[in-house]
């Protein structure tokens, strides 16, 4: 069985922020008082950590949602393209009135 790429990037980018979040918790006392300091500095970590070492994972990821897309096929469109196509259509219909005025003052 094939663990999607997804879920192994998921899991190992909650890793990466919470092992630097466990570590200064338990070990760094007065990090129990700023938590919020605290939940700051392990999410740099691990962004930093996932940034140097989670390339691998993360274009599979990329890649595997790249393929989902172009399965899907060049016809369907999303409903927001479609949404942009309409108005345009729209606008090239109309003639856009809004050149062809002059200033009346």
């Amino acid at each position: 069985m094939k663990v999607p790429p997804i879920l192994v990037y998921s899991v190992l980018r909650l890793l990466a922020f919470l092992v630097p979040l466990a570590i200064m918790w338990f070990f760094f006392p007065i990090m129990r008082e700023y938590w919020w300091l605290t939940a700051i500095f392990a999410a740099l970590i691990g962004m930093s950590l996932s940034i140097l070492f989670l390339r691998r994972p993360l274009s599979d990821t990329s890649a595997e949602i790249y393929e989902r897309r172009e399965a899907r096929g060049p016809g369907r469109q999303s409903a927001a393209a479609q949404d942009a196509d309409a108005e345009d259509a729209a606008l090239d219909g109309a003639g856009a009135p809004s050149e062809t005025r002059t200033n009346e003052s």
